[in-house]
């Protein structure tokens, strides 16, 4: 007599087969949830124009994170766009086609010189203090190696000194120089990011940008510290000098290169 066709099924269906399923169950909801809380930043995507583009996974519902240090609470994601409008305009009315600079770019901080929105306060180190701090406020720091940049004059790619060093910004807890801050002719003060500098014996290089553009590097709202924020923007406007200023440097060196060869 032939058996049910359960009893065949359950018959062929042991604990080994059941636990490898629940396994791949298992390993399967795990993959969609990390990648679910992988899109709590930067979700939903958008294109070039703006418009959010189709995800195939939802988005998790906002999650509270409590700030250390009494900064309040932060909802990721958060769905509320930046409100920002950038100069762009599309190069072509075809997709997939560059988007130019309408305005100034490195006022604007699009291309090179974008910034994201990042809070609007300074980066803090395990005991609430602001991280970054002029080297002159915080007392406890010396150069140890090296030249000291101080004093220095600040030459630019079109051979011009907008200023000279006056202080170093140094990140406390990393004890590591992060910006330099400029004195200008006029009294003002400008940071420049230490990476986009060379310190020669006699100046200190800023080849990204020429003297007109290092004056517009963004102020710093406090001479004490420096917010997330502000660190973004002067960042962007600094490196976004290599290409938005290309042109110029370009016939710097044309003109420099023509009075040097021309005979004496």
């Amino acid at each position: 007599m032939d058996a049910p066709y359960g009893w065949i099924f359950f018959g062929n269906f042991d604990l080994a087969l059941i636990s490898l399923y629940m396994f791949w169950i298992f390993f399967a909801g795990l993959v969609y949830y990390i990648q679910r809380e992988n899109m709590r930043e930067g979700y939903p995507l958008e294109n070039e124009d703006g418009s959010q583009t189709n995800s195939l996974l939802s988005i998790p519902e906002p999650k509270t994170f409590h700030l250390p240090h009494g900064r309040g609470e932060f909802k990721a994601p958060d769905l509320e766009r930046e409100k920002r409008d950038l100069a762009l305009a599309p190069t072509s009315g075809g997709t997939g086609f560059p988007f130019a600079p309408t305005g100034d770019p490195l006022k604007d901080g699009v291309g090179p010189a974008s910034w994201a929105a990042r809070r609007d306060e300074p980066e803090l180190d395990g005991h609430g203090h602001a991280k970054i701090q002029p080297m002159a406020k915080v007392g406890d720091f010396s150069v140890a190696a090296g030249r000291d940049p101080r004093g220095l004059p600040v030459m630019c790619h079109d051979r011009k000194s907008p200023g000279k060093v006056s202080d170093m910004w140094v990140d406390v807890p990393e004890q590591l120089v992060r910006y330099l801050e400029v004195t200008l002719d006029d009294g003002g003060t400008r940071i420049v990011p230490m990476p986009m500098v060379k310190i020669k014996s006699d100046r200190v290089v800023v080849n990204a940008l020429d003297s007109e553009s290092f004056k517009g590097i963004p102020v710093l709202a406090s001479d004490a510290q420096i917010t997330k924020l502000e660190e973004e923007k002067v960042s962007g406007y600094v490196a976004g000098g290599y290409l938005y200023t290309a042109d110029k440097r370009a016939s710097q060196m044309a003109a420099l290169n023509k009075v040097l060869s021309e005979p004496a």
